[in-house]
């Protein structure tokens, strides 16, 4: 009997240093295929023995399917991240020091894997911990990253794993450059500047046109001054009824208003805007005496008219407002 104890204590050592290597040496296996080939394409069986324990690595496996029979778009659009994630921690990270490995796990090629874990969607996220080591798991349950949001971008996945691994330095994701996106981007440039060397001279007196730039500007203030953007906020109706099988241009109170109603209001105050500066600027230049006086009286006349429409409406919104102008 104890000869029997003898031998089992002496000999546990070395089966411990069995496992161990064992355990290396498929890390080391896998590692030397994923560097060659990111991120691992896997099947049914190597699924199973690269996540099988015991395992002293962190591994992260993709499910998804990417036939065209199977439909899963968000599949096709993710698979591109994927692979900038599997690349970035190739290249940031070539001696496996992270003890990480990516791999993708096709439906074509992995029917059972998706049978045994009853997955009904694609593509699914399975970060599986170390289960030995000085980085293992208490609990060594494999790690659910579902894509219920859409598609996500490689920076998001990648800080996703980033986040269940143990501290240390991480590679960052490293794009590969797009050179036909450069192209097309230095192309468009190019075009701009040629367009804009041959038509300034035409394109530069209109943009220092003073003019211009007041019409523009009075025809912002105009818009925003009459409630443009509370109709765009409050999704305003254009007009409504009164009650009696008529319209109603008017919303009662300062905390509503109607679409048409906005642009009533905007007409009195350009009309008031455009009548002002006639009289300021373009009647003092009238040369026939005569003419400048039925100017004067004709934009008067329009002024008075339209503040008092503008008086009027004034007092639909406020019913207690005392003050009014005839003729409205």
């Amino acid at each position: 009997m104890k000869l029997g104890l003898a031998v089992f204590f002496g000999l546990l050592p070395v089966f411990c240093a069995a496992a161990k290597t064992k355990t290396a040496g498929k890390f080391e296996q896998y590692h030397e295929k994923f560097s060659s080939n990111p991120p691992l394409k896997l099947d049914d069986a190597t699924y199973e023995r690269l996540t099988a324990a015991p395992r002293d690595y962190t591994v992260a496996v993709l499910l998804t399917a990417l036939g065209a029979r199977f439909g899963c778009q968000l599949c096709r659009d993710f698979q591109p991240e994927w692979d900038v994630v599997g690349k970035s921690w190739v290249r940031g990270d070539k001696k496996g020091d992270s003890r990480l490995i990516l791999g993708t796990l096709d439906f074509a090629d992995g029917r059972g894997t998706f049978q045994k874990l009853m997955l009904q969607t694609a593509p699914i996220m399975m970060l599986f911990p170390p289960t030995t080591g000085p980085h293992a798991k208490p609990d060594a349950q494999a790690i659910r990253y579902d894509f219920t949001t859409g598609p996500q971008s490689a920076e998001q996945v990648n800080d996703w794993i980033i986040r269940h691994l143990p501290e240390g330095p991480k590679p960052p994701i490293y794009r590969p450059i797009n050179y036909m996106r450069l192209v097309t981007i230095t192309t468009a440039i190019l075009g701009l500047v040629s367009f804009f060397s041959v038509a300034a001279p035409y394109i530069i007196p209109i943009i220092q046109n003073r003019n211009l730039w007041a019409a523009i500007s009075l025809i912002t203030i105009l818009l925003f001054t009459s409630g443009h953007m509370f109709n765009h906020i409050r999704k305003v109706p254009y007009v409504a009824g009164d009650g009696k099988g008529g319209i109603s241009y008017f919303a009662g109170g300062f905390s509503n208003q109607f679409g048409l109603e906005t642009q009533i209001v905007a007409a009195m105050y350009g009309t008031l805007s455009f009548a002002t500066i006639a009289l300021a600027l373009k009647v003092p230049r009238m040369a026939d005496p005569k003419k400048q006086q039925i100017a004067v009286f004709v934009w008067g006349a329009v002024i008075f008219a339209m503040y008092s429409f503008l008086l009027s409406v004034f007092r639909v919104k406020n019913g207690g407002y005392p003050f009014h102008l005839p003729p409205f």
